[in-house]
């Protein structure tokens, strides 16, 4: 693997450690796509550094469980701004 690849990857991974964040928010915050986060996290992050790996592995799996929450209350904010409700 790259050398510039490699960092890629554990920057990403601390990142979505450090900010409990979601794979869009990481692909927004360094410039590149949903795929090449999800990538990164979930196979190439395990060649580099297991330890990383699991807490990013949490990460992910919170974020999973409750992305039916954030959808729902997207959704409601949606319609609300629709009606024009605050």
């Amino acid at each position: 693997m790259r050398d510039e690849i490699a960092q890629r990857v554990l920057n990403v991974s601390q990142f979505l450690v450090d900010t409990n964040g979601t794979v869009r928010s990481a692909a927004r915050e360094f410039g590149i796509s949903k795929s090449s986060v999800h990538t990164d996290v979930t196979k190439r992050l395990y060649c580099l550094n297991k330890e990383l790996y699991g807490r990013v592995r949490k990460v992910l799996d919170i974020n999973k469980e409750e992305r039916h929450i954030r959808g729902g209350f997207a959704t409601r904010e949606k319609y609300k701004k629709e009606r024009g409700e605050k």
